[in-house]
């Protein structure tokens, strides 16, 4: 009968918890009924996301039958039984607009078998071998593909974090058991994203990207569920610089802050020099725009200016401030990217502050993105777990929580095979309690979508840019939709495509909220507009849209009759960091272990002394790694050494 301290159903805050228990050497058990890391924080492959696709697609034909391990109960204990269906992704459709001449002998570069992924329309009633997609007008509810889903490969970073300016070279590959997770890096994909001989010779045409080459370079690909960056100086950037977490993955600035006004996409400023080298303001507009920036960074020393507009809404008080209507769109929507109607004063000042104090540490923007994907995070906290003894168990199920009676606490779970795993403390992600658990917990929704699109929306000099665009609401109870591009240095997409996702809080189904801002960036792909190279606006090839579950900010309290020893973890939220993760996850680890550091940097191997001359084994794992402050080549910046504030 297994025994361990802590058991954690995985997710980002419960990988954060799980490393910075197994770091203060905590028994930690991390099962997972998936069979990736990450839960809805994880990225895919293309091929891996259709199996996503197609896994929820079979989880929703799932029928609770009679659970047979009720016969374990013994008298003095009660169960609460685990969900079997995961009902936090909704509403999901699927276009494909690119080229679908697609024949059987295409399957996805590098794959270990001939893979083909088979793709059914809604309204479709053939089975097809091969994929099979629909119309521009038709949207796909299943997707399926022979193989298990695959993830994001992790990265093994072989010097400390770095924000990488050059582009990233080298694809790299998962090889999980139930255990660990070991990464390595394939000889044969070390290059970048450069076509080969035989890619080339398949497209005659300049700007022709077909199905079949996406399905081909899938595993370019790694698609991010949920969309986020990080703040340069935020919660998340502290914990892996102060837990060395750092070391396990790399990142890159995002180059450029886009506005949509006017039915145009432009370049907003930031930077004391971008306000100055910018010829879309005149030069009033400038010392207006650095007057005001420069009261925000020092507001709180000011308040005889601020006090009598905070009943009023950020919106409102611009208007207050001197500022041209050019000036207040640029802070409200690009800088602070508050809401124009529900966000106060004071709440609009906070983002401006944190905006500007995170400026210049890594680059000219304040945030910074993980290469291969957001997917990453958890995996990178998930093998400092593993480092320091941390189990690992995926497509694992659990079938209850089993409670003591008397003393109302948990004791221990009862997996698929029926066996009991006791533990003390059990983190449980929200979508693991049944529909009786959460009788009276009211879910907010997250609107998304994830395209695939031939250029930019801001086309320049450089294809390798990485922008995040903001699209205020136009309508009452609607809200802004936040779009970040990805390009193929980020690793995230093949060579000659855009990686897209655009997010926003719900008010209908993700395609509702969200197709009208893709009509007005991006243009469906056709045949006859391949020879047209003056094309206004970027080609979508491939669209997704689903909903996903916010749990975020809903108190313990609304679940029915949890054990005290029993702790809940919510899913994404809708904000652009993820301070809320980092914030939850200290919060409960303290409960867990009130006396200890929370994420403390590992020792250095030399300061690790045992019994005789041998060495533990997280020796060997740093040593092989340098630390977080070593140099690094010229076109990065370290994390832990960022550059000098730049004006």
């Amino acid at each position: 009968m297994p025994i361990a301290e802590v058991c954690v159903f995985i997710g980002l805050p419960e990988s954060i918890i799980a490393a910075a228990c197994s770091r203060s050497g905590q028994r930690v058990l991390h099962v997972d009924s998936k069979s990736y890391y990450g839960g809805n924080w994880a990225s895919f492959s293309f091929s891996g996301l259709l199996s996503w696709l197609k896994e929820y697609q079979e989880n929703s034909d799932i029928v609770n039958e009679s659970p047979a391990w009720q016969e374990q109960i013994l008298e003095n204990e009660e169960a609460i039984a685990l969900s079997r269906k995961d009902k936090t992704i909704q509403h999901v459709e699927v276009f494909c607009y690119a080229s679908q001449d697609l024949h059987e002998d295409v399957e996805e570069a590098g794959a270990l078998q001939k893979n083909h992924a088979a793709v059914t329309s809604a309204n479709s009633t053939e089975a097809a071998d091969s994929a099979c997609l629909p119309t521009e007008d038709e949207s796909l509810s299943t997707a399926s593909c022979e193989r298990p889903a695959e993830q994001t490969p992790s990265s093994d970073a072989e010097s400390a974090l770095e924000v990488n300016d050059a582009e990233a070279t080298g694809e790299k590959e998962n090889h999980c058991d139930d255990k660990t997770c070991v990464p390595s890096t394939s000889e044969e994909e070390t290059g970048e994203n450069v076509p080969t001989v035989e890619d080339t010779a398949e497209q005659p045409k300049k700007n022709r990207i077909t199905y079949a080459q996406i399905i081909k370079e899938g595993r370019r690909f790694n698609i991010d569920l949920v969309s986020k960056l990080l703040y340069s100086r935020g919660l998340l950037i502290d914990l892996l610089i102060k837990s060395n977490v750092s070391r396990y993955a790399e990142f890159k600035n995002i180059t450029r802050i886009l506005a949509f006004r006017e039915g145009r996409v432009e370049q907003v400023p930031c930077s004391r020099a971008d306000v100055f080298n910018s010829k879309q303001l005149t030069m009033v507009e400038k010392r207006m725009l650095m007057k005001f920036l420069t009261f925000c960074m020092e507001y709180e020393e000011h308040p005889d200016e601020y006090k009598a507009y905070e009943e009023i809404t950020f919106s409102e008080y611009l208007k207050t401030q001197k500022l041209t209507p050019n000036l207040q769109y640029f802070v409200l929507h690009s800088i602070a990217m508050t809401s124009e109607t529900a966000s106060s004063t004071i709440d609009g000042l906070k983002a401006t502050k944190n905006f500007l104090h995170c400026l210049g540490r890594y680059g000219n923007t304040p945030f910074l993105f993980p290469l291969y994907g957001q997917g990453e995070l958890p995996q990178c906290f998930c093998r400092m777990c593993a480092v320091f003894g941390g189990i690992y168990c995926l497509r694992h199920s659990v079938q209850c929580l089993v409670v003591d009676k008397e003393s109302r606490k948990c004791k221990a779970i009862i997996d698929q095979f029926g066996q009991r795993i006791i533990s003390k403390h059990f983190l449980v992600e929200d979508s693991y309690f049944s529909e009786n658990t959460c009788s009276h917990v009211r879910y907010r929704q997250i609107s998304r979508a994830v395209l695939i699109t031939d250029r930019s929306v801001l086309k320049t000099d450089s294809d390798q840019q990485i922008s995040i665009l903001t699209v205020p609401a136009e309508e009452p109870g609607t809200f802004a939709v936040r779009v970040i591009e990805l390009c193929s240095s980020t690793m995230t997409c093949m060579k000659g495509t855009y990686l897209v996702h655009l997010t926003c809080t719900s008010s209908k189904t993700a395609r509702e909220d969200l197709e009208p801002v893709v009509q007005k960036l991006f243009t469906p792909y056709t045949e006859t507009e391949i020879e047209n190279e003056e094309v206004e606006k970027p080609r979508l090839l491939w669209a997704l849209y689903f909903n996903m579950r916010d749990s975020s900010d809903i108190s313990r309290s609304s679940y029915n009759d949890l054990p005290s020893n029993v702790y809940v973890c919510s899913g994404p939220d809708c904000s652009l960091g993820s301070d809320n993760a980092v914030k939850q996850a200290e919060t409960l680890f303290h409960q867990i272990c009130p006396n200890e550091d929370f994420c403390p940097p590992p020792p250095n191997p030399e300061d690790i002394i045992l019994d005789g001359d041998s060495v533990q084994p997280e020796a060997s794992e740093s040593s092989a790694i340098p630390e977080a402050n070593s140099e690094t080549p010229r076109e990065s910046a370290n994390l832990g050494n960022p550059e000098e504030p730049s004006e």
